[in-house]
């Protein structure tokens, strides 16, 4: 499950995907038109936010990242669009492609409720995602539908599979004069290897106020965000994004890992790009 946008240390070059500048040509050629963005882009981008630690959790965790990021818009290779994986599919309407995503973990000594309990890893995720492009003209937003189906691995733990993750999104976007914004609602669905990781309790670590707890398949959270973007120059874009978490209903709303049924992250951050070709991306 993907957790605060911009802090995802394994996909650097994606974390400021869809951020980036309008195209400019660096030469006397024609600039490319929205429909031509650029083959690719090299930036660097940082980003500062709170998030929750985990779906129903009590504490949140903030951290600050700086990094360099690359944006590669090939025909099937893809770092754009918030993934980063192959392209398989693109119609007007369609985008089905393969791609990863993650998380950063959380150390167990700093949530009360996990304390004496393994860590939370750092989580990657990899598989297909459907795009369903619902206005029928993507270059100025309106509604499109995600549905990514993704096997997630603790990178902490050797890659030791955690689990299935499906994350349904309906998110509406909009681009107006620099400013570009989006708001976005769905839920976040896993199997039960994956809920045990978040809300299991196995004996051995079962005491007074935190009973032994098996964790079941199902829904994990509902969630509903939005952010705001702005084009400063045509290299300096900023960026804002909030989201709100409910465990409300969840297969595993009664775990005694869930101390408050809903919580929220938020962030702010820049992306600035250094160099961009002018060759156009295949699309």
């Amino acid at each position: 499950m993907r957790n605060f946008l911009a802090l995802l240390p394994v996909l650097s070059w994606a974390l400021f995907t869809g951020l980036s500048a309008p195209a400019r040509a660096e030469t006397p050629a024609p600039a490319p038109t929205p429909r031509q963005l650029p083959l690719w882009e090299l930036g660097i981008g940082g980003a500062t936010g709170s998030q929750q630690a985990y779906p129903g959790a009590a504490e949140q965790t903030t951290r600050t990242l700086v990094l360099p990021y690359a944006i590669y818009r090939g025909q099937f290779l893809r770092s754009d669009s918030g993934t980063v994986g192959l392209r398989a599919l693109r119609t007007p309407r369609f985008e089905f492609d393969l791609g990863v995503a993650g998380s950063l973990g959380s150390s167990s000594a700093r949530i009360e409720a996990r304390r004496g309990m393994p860590d939370l890893g750092t989580l990657i995720e990899a598989g297909p995602r459907l795009r369903w492009n619902l206005s029928g003209d993507e270059t100025s937003g309106g509604w499109r539908m995600d549905l990514p189906l993704r096997a997630v691995f603790d990178v902490s733990d050797g890659f030791a599979h955690r689990g299935v993750a499906f994350e349904p999104r309906l998110t509406y976007e909009s681009r107006v004069k620099g400013w570009r914004w989006s708001t976005s609602g769905g839920a976040i669905v896993g199997s039960r290897r994956l809920t045990d990781t978040f809300y299991g309790v196995a004996p051995q670590y079962a005491t007074a106020d935190r009973p032994a707890f098996k964790a079941r398949a199902g829904l994990i959270a509902w969630r509903l965000s939005g952010s705001l973007s702005h084009s400063v120059t045509p290299d300096l874009r900023t960026f804002a994004t909030l989201r709100l978490d409910s465990v409300a209903g969840a297969s595993n709303a009664a775990s005694p890992l869930v101390r408050d049924r809903t919580g929220w992250s938020a962030g702010i951050g820049f992306a600035w790009t250094l160099k961009r070709s002018q060759q156009p991306a295949f699309d």
